[in-house]
């Protein structure tokens, strides 16, 4: 039996041909199969790798897109409540001027009409005497042609 160990261990024609055989199945092994895989995982590597990338990028550029346009919508409210805030200004001017402007025509109808009335007033006290005397001529006219 020990024989058979011993001639086990011992290298002849048949190992080198089977470690022959194994370096060239490795070598077809590795130009067939792990060099196309190796290059393909690398290959799609490389693109998670670049989509991750412009991932990271574009959230990166959407959130200064964001607060651009947050600006763009604040500038925008202080603008409409500026131009607000001049219109009714304006408004409250405008509405003012036309108050002041109707005061003044009602204040000079009525001085018009104050001297209307003074006017008639006056002519009316001018008369007034050769009408006294008449009314008075009339009764004493009336209390004598009576008696």
């Amino acid at each position: 039996m020990m024989l058979a160990a011993e001639m086990f261990l011992q290298p002849d024609g048949t190992f080198w041909v089977q470690l022959i055989n194994f370096a060239i199945f490795f070598a077809i092994l590795t130009a067939v199969f792990y060099r196309p895989v190796s290059r393909g995982i690398s290959a799609r590597r490389k693109y998670i790798n670049s989509v991750h990338s412009d991932y990271e990028k574009y959230q990166t550029e959407g959130g200064k897109l964001r607060a651009e346009a947050e600006g763009v919508r604040a500038a925008a409210r202080r603008d409409a409540e500026a131009a607000i805030a001049k219109a009714r200004a304006e408004a409250s001017n405008k509405a003012a001027e036309i108050s002041a402007n109707y005061t003044s025509q009602a204040q000079s109808t009525i001085e018009a009409a104050d001297k209307q009335v003074d006017a008639e007033l006056v002519a009316a006290r001018v008369g007034e005497e050769s009408l006294v005397r008449q009314l008075a001529d009339l009764m004493v006219e009336r209390t004598v042609s009576e008696r």
